[in-house]
């Protein structure tokens, strides 16, 4: 019997409505249904459950989260549970991002702006490697994962594969980095760098923090090592090594001169349409920057913005699909996807995937009227919905509260209800913003805002040695309210999506190591997060019926105070509005289920265990995480 790829390792057993569910879906993926639902509860064990099912479909992985810092949590669970397999973490690689854009009514061109974190870059690079190397692969993805990335083949087509006693001449080595975009430097190597002293060649990697040394002799490869960035000593002696191009956009000379000519073409046709419409200004712009790129294409194989040429650079025809992250998984025999995809919180994450291309296409659109791009450049784009249906396989979708679509679609659904520390959900208590209508919890004071009622009951939680979650419904509010705390002596932080990837992450571990005790947020606070330390959840303005205070994020948020057995949430609302009902109902329906089941098998309820640590591997001396 063939020996199992991944290997789960974990003290504890399935427990609750995990053995259950996990027959139940294993079941499901062994006669081939497309689509199945884990509807299982905050503090059920959900990953946990997922992990059961990985070790034993044996084809890889990849998990979607619907933000980055739960894409990061995510990571380090599955590293935990996988530590001898390829756990990665593919997100977008940007600390600050503004796209290209025109605005016709200022006539405003805002030119693409973005920092790049080199240690996301690399940790996507390592992915893309893994994914074209083994098979036992599991990708920790936000949704951008669904943007154009470059084509696979040519990604892997442009790997050098050295070994010790291969033929090679020291300017062909040198020809062959350049080639696939490497750069020769004589200062401190880089990732996507390489130096050469006589015939020892000294080369960084995209996707580590280490340092490939290879000695030439008498025009053969005598040796091949690794040895540490820093300290430049060696870590190990190789037969051989597998180098990957540093850019996921790659492409040959060959391709780069048909791209050239069919670009050109493209430019020629479209200058005849502006000069048709009178559209002379447009025209000049577009000739002028298309000619300025193709020159750089010319001369050295790359430009910035090729992304908007990979159609041409491809050799795809106009609305092909471009190939993003899983166009990198393996296919079967068939031609079929080949991996198992993991839809974590997945009535965030689908309708995040089914709205992304419109929002591209309209930006675009504005640039290719006014002649700042080319046509083709809207086929640089995410995939359309029904594109990345048709390019996933077998899938498992993952929620507290799934959506319409998962439920309308999946083949069955499994239930996890039962959390196998015996916790039951929180009990939710509902107090008025404001204490003129109806009263307040402190006292009647008329004057008690809602605002002053969670300091106070903050100070209470804080006092115990337990953390508390405040969820506003803006993030000005939330930093307005954060300066407020501070200036009443409580510790505390926020957290929104303005926020860097990796200073997220911080926060996050900063709050479980109470650094800080209040935490307040909008939407990040919501799915998936695992805080064992809040026993407090409180939720200002409950009762602004929309998507923040839907009946789904309701739900969401009162979940993250439901991994401590003394947990509570409090709604501030002046009016009970249908969501804060069904929620309320909802809650009161599983809190008897749970505490039926602990009672039937004398369960004592237990805050949730977890050891505190950094969610992403992070090199000690690489700068940029601590800036």
């Amino acid at each position: 019997m063939p020996q199992k790829i991944f290997k789960l390792k974990s003290k504890y057993l399935p427990a609750g409505d995990q053995p259950e569910a996990i027959k139940k879906l294993l079941a499901g993926l062994k006669r081939g249904d497309d689509f199945q639902t884990l509807l299982g509860i905050t503090g059920s064990g959900k990953t946990f459950t997922v992990a059961n099912l990985i070790k034993e479909f044996d084809r890889p992985v990849l998990v979607m989260a619907p933000n980055k810092a739960l894409a990061a949590q995510l990571y380090r669970e599955y590293k935990n549970y996988f530590p001898q397999n390829s756990v990665n973490y593919f997100v977008s690689y940007y600390d600050y991002y503004q796209p290209e854009a025109y605005l016709p009514t200022t006539d405003t061109y805002i030119e693409k702006e973005a920092m790049i974190n080199e240690e996301i870059d690399r940790l996507r690079h390592k992915a893309t490697s893994a994914l074209l190397s083994r098979r036992d692969v599991i990708v920790v993805a936000s949704v951008s994962c669904i943007y154009n990335l470059g084509l696979p083949e040519n990604y892997l087509g442009s790997t050098l594969h050295l070994t010790v006693g291969q033929s090679i001449v020291r300017a062909d080595l040198i020809r062959q980095l350049i080639r696939i975009h490497f750069e020769r430097t004589r200062a401190d190597l880089s990732r996507g760098t390489f130096r050469v002293r006589g015939d020892v060649f000294e080369i960084m990697p995209a996707a580590e923090q280490v340092v490939y040394r290879i000695e030439l002799s008498d025009q053969k490869i005598s040796e091949i090592a690794i040895t540490d960035a820093l300290t430049k000593k060696i870590k190990e002696q190789i037969k051989d090594i597998v180098i990957f191009p540093p850019k996921h956009f790659i492409s040959n000379k060959p391709e780069i001169e048909r791209a050239i000519k069919d670009i050109s073409i493209e430019l020629k046709d479209r200058l005849k349409y502006l000069e048709k419409k009178n559209l002379y200004l447009e025209a000049e712009r577009l000739q002028r920057r298309t000619r300025y790129d193709i020159e750089l294409l010319r001369s050295i194989g790359y430009c910035n913005g090729i992304e908007n040429y990979s159609r041409h650079i491809s050799g795809k025809l106009p609305g092909e699909p471009p190939d993003s992250l899983l166009a990198y998984f393996p296919k079967d025999k068939k031609g079929q996807p080949d991996f198992l995809l993991v839809m974590d919180e997945s009535h965030i994450g689908l309708p995040q995937v089914r709205g992304m291309y419109e929002g591209d296409r309209s930006r675009k659109n504005t640039l290719v009227q006014y002649g700042w791009r080319l046509p083709s450049a809207l086929d640089n784009r995410p995939l359309k919905f029904d594109e990345f249906l048709a390019r996933i396989g077998q899938t498992i979708f993952t929620s507290a509260t799934p959506g319409d679509w998962e439920i309308k679609h999946s083949r069955q659904i499994a239930e996890q209800v039962i959390r196998p520390t015996g916790l039951i959900d929180p009990p939710v208590e509902v107090r008025p913003v404001f204490s003129a209508k109806g009263g307040s919890a402190s006292g009647g004071n008329k004057n008690h805002s809602q605002i002053e009622d969670v300091i106070d009951e903050s100070k209470k939680i804080v006092a115990s040695g337990e953390r508390v979650i405040i969820n506003t419904l803006t993030k000005k509010q939330a930093e307005d309210l954060h300066a407020y705390l501070v200036d009443k002596g409580i510790k505390s932080n926020y957290l929104h999506s303005d926020i860097k990837t990796f200073e997220r992450t911080k926060i996050l571990a900063d709050f479980r190591r109470g650094v800080f005790d209040v935490l307040i947020g909008v939407n990040l606070l919501r799915e998936g997060l695992d805080l064992p330390e809040v026993a407090l959840v409180a939720i200002l303005d409950a009762d602004r019926e929309g998507f923040l205070r839907s009946e789904t994020s309701l739900m969401q948020i009162m979940g993250r105070a439901a991994r401590n057995v003394s947990g509570k949430v409090i709604l501030y609302a002046d009016n009970i509005t249908g969501s804060i009902k069904r929620a309320l109902k909802e809650v009161e329906r599983r809190r008897k289920l749970q505490t039926a089941y602990n009672k039937k098998h004398g369960i004592t309820p237990q805050t949730i265990s977890k050891v505190i640590e950094d969610f992403l591997d992070i090199e000690e001396n690489n700068n940029p995480i601590n800036e």
